[in-house]
């Protein structure tokens, strides 16, 4: 059966839906290894753009709604986020159009932010709108990433056909790296500022 299995018709049949459903949350490494497909030419790069955007907007847009009704009971019980949750209401205080833009960019805050931002009583058409400039800029930047680096990878291994489960492997090993040290610095000012 595994000798029918063709991994292409797969992630064509798929990769949209996948790439939809991972950046309604996180997204970041569906992004670069879509946009590494992408290169391949198993994806088209601008669906993979239009769908990473389309579920990037519906997932912030959910949890702003979310923090809009609920964030008032909903937040104080987030007690591991709290130093999150801190930042992000300082940031909307001061800049709220360029905190609704930079939430997204932020590790630890992608999914804590537009809650904060909802509770916050900004105006829902303003955070719409940045929100899809932002979801758009974000997908079209990872997804080049992914391009260029399966562009990279080429010029150096040739057919990447042979290596496609070791740099899945690597993306992902990668991602959850830079995520690790973000958080244990993050946790190492939190508890800095406690000790204080």
């Amino acid at each position: 059966m595994l000798e029918h299995l063709d991994l292409n018709a797969l992630i064509v049949s798929y990769g949209y839906w996948a790439i939809f459903i991972g950046c309604l949350l996180e997204g970041e490494t569906v992004l670069i290894l879509s946009g590494m497909a992408a290169h391949q030419g198993t994806l088209q790069m601008l669906h993979v753009i239009g769908w990473a955007t389309l579920g990037g907007i519906l997932g912030d847009q959910l949890l702003f709604w979310t923090g809009r009704y609920f964030g008032a009971r909903l937040l104080p019980k987030l007690k591991r986020h709290q130093s999150a949750i801190e930042r992000v209401e300082g940031m909307i205080h001061r800049y709220p159009t360029h905190s609704v833009f930079a939430v997204r960019f932020l590790y630890g805050m992608r999914l804590v932010g537009p809650i904060v931002i909802g509770a916050s009583g900004l105006a829902p058409l303003r955070y719409t709108l940045i929100n899809v400039l932002s979801a758009a800029i974000w997908a079209t930047l990872f997804v080049s990433a992914g391009y260029w680096t399966g562009e990279a990878l080429q010029h150096f291994l040739g057919d990447l056909k042979p290596y496609r489960l070791l740099i899945f492997l690597a993306v992902v090993a990668i991602v959850t790296l830079a995520a690790l040290v973000l958080y244990l610095r993050g946790r190492h000012k939190a508890s800095r500022r406690c000790s204080r």
